[in-house]
């Protein structure tokens, strides 16, 4: 009973944002980026009085789904702030149930419009499946969701990294469209948009993909 009272109450608690932006969530992501970029980031809207506006609840305006790499944190990359991104990170990224429905909620419940699936340059798990190693059971499942990018990425002209990284990203965001009926719904009714990125270490920029 209490373990219900508490879900309830995360569904049911009263959307708050630190700030106000009505501008469109995709341009303000990458206007953040933008700002990353040019080593113009804003100063975070962080303090006690911040945190205390939080507690009443969240409205995350974006999903972030993105490689658990140290060198990628997405409020950093996207100059946000405390509560205007829902971030889902794993390895790769690849997703799973677990994965999947935390997008769902964001989406249901949270009422995020966007869904960005970002992979980086020099991505050490895509590596990891290029490279036909054998690994132990649980980071096998990683190099195991990535390898169908890979072998798709081989069929094509240019750097194997690059296009492997890309057709992740592709394949991740392909997953959203076909596991998850929710996130099917919200498209539908336009409600969600969901894009594919990749961000480069060395330049900082996130180039969305087509």
């Amino acid at each position: 009973m209490r373990k219900a009272i508490l879900l309830c109450a995360l569904v049911l608690a009263v959307p708050v944002s630190v700030h106000a932006y009505t501008g469109k969530p995709l341009t303000r992501l990458m206007n953040g980026n933008q700002r990353f970029v040019k080593d113009l980031t804003r100063a975070p809207q962080r303090s006690v009085a911040d945190r205390k506006i939080l507690v009443g609840g969240q409205e995350p305006f974006a999903i972030v789904v993105s490689c658990s790499d140290s060198r990628v944190p997405p409020e950093i990359v996207f100059d946000q702030d405390l509560g205007d991104l829902f971030i889902v990170r794993t390895a790769g990224p690849v997703l799973d149930a677990v994965a999947i429905g935390s997008i769902e909620y964001a989406v249901e419940h949270l009422h995020a419009s966007l869904v960005i699936v970002m992979g980086h340059s020099q991505c050490g798990a895509v590596k990891a499946a290029i490279s036909g190693v054998t690994f132990p059971p649980h980071i096998s499942d990683i190099v195991t969701a990535i390898t169908p990018a890979v072998d798709v990425a081989r069929q094509k002209s240019g750097d194997l990294l690059s296009n492997s990284i890309e057709e992740n990203v592709r394949r991740v965001k392909a997953q959203l469209d076909t596991e998850s009926p929710v996130l099917a719904k919200a498209k539908r009714h336009h409600h969600l948009e969901v894009v594919g990125g990749v961000y480069d270490l060395k330049t900082g920029r996130v180039v969305l993909l087509r």
